[in-house]
């Protein structure tokens, strides 16, 4: 045999080994990354050719995981971690999103897109905001959200008709009004996660209310 045939025969027997192998590994250290925040249940990688996974390419991922709990700034990292995944589909029986209690939440990426959806109720969603605030759902259209919000929120102590939407990247509140328009609290900013647009609907108002909420964005 050739030494030229004799390496192709062992290049052609290390990328057959790779693509065995990689996937797991690349899986297991997936798991091992989101198992910091909580139980995950499985996660599955594909990759053609495999060897691409040593430069954090990778074709699709799944993940199916249960209770996590993590910050905003720790859930971006782990998105941006994903930027050379095309295709990641995510799901979590329930997330504590720093003080935000959400369930049966979905995550979408394809290419740089991202979709996030999840479910909250009304009570753990008043339980997220500052002591003494209050906020009550009125619309929801055009990647914006628009709540009756009272307790003192932008430093007014009168109830305020105020609207959550994406702006330059970030994920801003501010009230909706001539002269009180100004203010302005940024709810998430991340270099590497650029909001789009976000959306909240009734979903149950029997036995409790209970909230769909919807965020795009994209990873830069």
């Amino acid at each position: 045999m050739s030494l030229t045939a004799l390496g192709a025969g062992l290049l052609l027997a290390a990328l057959v080994l790779a693509q065995l192998l990689l996937p797991g590994i690349a899986a297991r250290r997936i798991s091992s990354r989101i198992g910091r925040y909580g139980a995950v249940d499985r996660v599955s990688v594909s990759a053609w050719p495999a060897v691409k996974l040593l430069w954090g390419d990778a074709d699709s991922v799944e993940v199916k995981a249960g209770a996590l709990a993590l910050s905003p700034a720790q859930a971006a990292a782990l998105l941006w971690e994903s930027r050379g995944v095309s295709r990641m589909d995510v799901s979590i029986r329930s997330v504590r999103l720093g003080t935000l209690e959400l369930a049966a939440v979905r995550l979408r990426k394809r290419g740089q897109q991202l979709v996030g959806e999840g479910s909250t109720t009304a009570a753990q969603a008043a339980a997220a905001l500052p002591p003494g605030i209050s906020a009550t759902l009125l619309d929801s259209r055009e990647g914006a959200v628009e709540v009756r919000a009272g307790g003192g929120l932008f430093g007014i102590s009168a109830s305020v008709r105020a609207r959550a939407e994406a702006r330059e990247g970030k994920l801003i509140a501010h009230p909706v009004g001539f002269l009180i328009e100004g203010f302005q609290l940024t709810l998430f900013a991340d270099p590497h996660v650029h909001v789009e647009g976000i959306a909240a609907s009734v979903t149950t108002r029997e036995p409790l209310l209970s909230y769909g909420l919807t965020i795009e964005a994209l990873l830069r």
